[in-house]
């Protein structure tokens, strides 16, 4: 382990341990423990905070987005265009629901979907066959949805964003999940907003997509043990309900810190030759992770690894060149700036808890490195 881990889950238990001690105890003490008040409650409040009608809590991030893309009408012989630098969820979950992915490349500065190459890919696929797009906002910089949404729109297509890692980043004054037909979150134990497992969040203005994904979370019940429709059983429970409910009051608060961890990085290390995160006007980064750039990237990590610093890379491999995917996804059409920032990439440790004396030595540990 670490003297200074990349991330680190526990300490954000212990450092509102009693609150969510009590309230496990309360959702223990309730005799339910599934589709209770906790996740009611919970629903209720995250709607408000990202500003939406409607929140639909699910088993985990890619059931979110899983449950989304079929609630949007999404299945076999559509295609879905999202980018191949992401997590291999978002892949694998338009694929469990029938559809063919297309990968696009990304924007070299936010590492998020180019909105000229979806202009491209768009015009070469074959007519009426795209039916969506998932813009993924990455690392927790927002992806470019005011210059993307209009070519979606222009075709005809559904808007669903994967906000996996951008709880509470904005675009304007406006939070990413309010711009797309459906929006989805994870509440994985390392995101902005944690569980102590695995949930997700599906979240939508429109109150019958709403309505669909509730049916599906639950083998499509409107009468239980009747379904109405095709349904799965994905269903946040109520003691992580609970814990997300006392989490969520603190969110705006270590959304900031992480922010001052950012820049105090960015103020020790611009003068190195790493390439620093670069934040888009009028966006609003929430640093889920602190990524940085360099050709000697390899040696950097094993320097700090050396020196008891913990770093990971995300993601090693982009999915259209991981095993499962390499044959069937390699038409999809140059992706360079993807190939190249995959190469380069390595993620700082970035979490509320870290002080201030660990965020300086891995600064003096990155400066003795760049200087040698």
């Amino acid at each position: 382990m670490p003297n200074i881990p990349q991330c680190d889950p526990r300490a954000n238990y212990l450092a509102h341990k009693a609150e969510i001690d009590q309230a496990i105890k309360r959702a223990l003490e309730s005799g339910r423990y599934i589709l209770g008040s906790e996740l009611s409650g919970f629903e209720t409040e995250f709607a408000a905070y990202v500003g939406v009608g409607y929140a639909i809590g699910v088993g985990n991030g890619t059931d979110a987005l899983h449950l989304a893309l079929r609630a949007g009408g999404i299945g076999p012989g559509d295609f879905v265009v999202t980018v191949s630098n992401t997590a291999v969820a978002t892949v694998s979950a338009i694929e469990s629901a029938g559809a063919t992915p297309v990968l696009i490349d990304i924007d070299a500065d936010s590492f998020t979907m180019d909105p000229a190459r979806l202009e491209e890919t768009l015009q070469r696929l074959p007519p009426n066959r795209a039916k969506a797009i998932v813009p993924v906002h990455l690392y927790g910089h927002p992806a470019k949805l005011p210059e993307l949404e209009p070519i979606a729109r222009a075709h005809g297509l559904k808007i669903i964003e994967d906000c996996a890692q951008s709880h509470g980043a904005m675009i304007g004054r406006n939070k990413t999940g309010t711009f797309g037909d459906l929006a989805t979150f994870s509440f994985y134990p390392t995101k902005n907003l944690s569980a102590i497992g695995d949930g997700g969040m599906v979240v939508t203005n429109n109150p019958e997509l709403a309505e669909e994904v509730r049916l599906l979370r639950e083998y499509g019940w409107r009468e239980r043990y009747i379904s109405s429709t095709w349904g799965t059983n994905s269903r946040l429970d109520e003691l992580q309900a609970a814990i997300l409910r006392v989490k969520l009051k603190y969110l705006d608060q270590a959304n900031q810190r992480r922010q001052a961890i950012a820049a105090t990085y960015n103020g020790a290390l611009n003068q190195t030759s790493l390439r620093l995160p670069r934040v888009a006007a009028g966006l609003t980064h929430v640093y889920h992770q602190y990524v940085i750039q360099s050709p000697k990237r390899d040696a950097l990590k094993r320097h700090l690894a050396e020196n008891g610093i913990g770093t990971l890379i995300h993601y090693p491999v982009p999915i259209h060149q991981q095993p499962a995917y390499a044959e069937r996804l390699a038409d999809n059409g140059p992706l360079e700036i993807t190939e190249a920032t995959t190469a380069e990439i390595l993620s700082l440790p970035i979490f509320p808890e870290l002080t201030d004396a660990q965020v300086e030595n891995v600064c003096e540990t990155i400066l003795n490195w760049a200087g040698g």
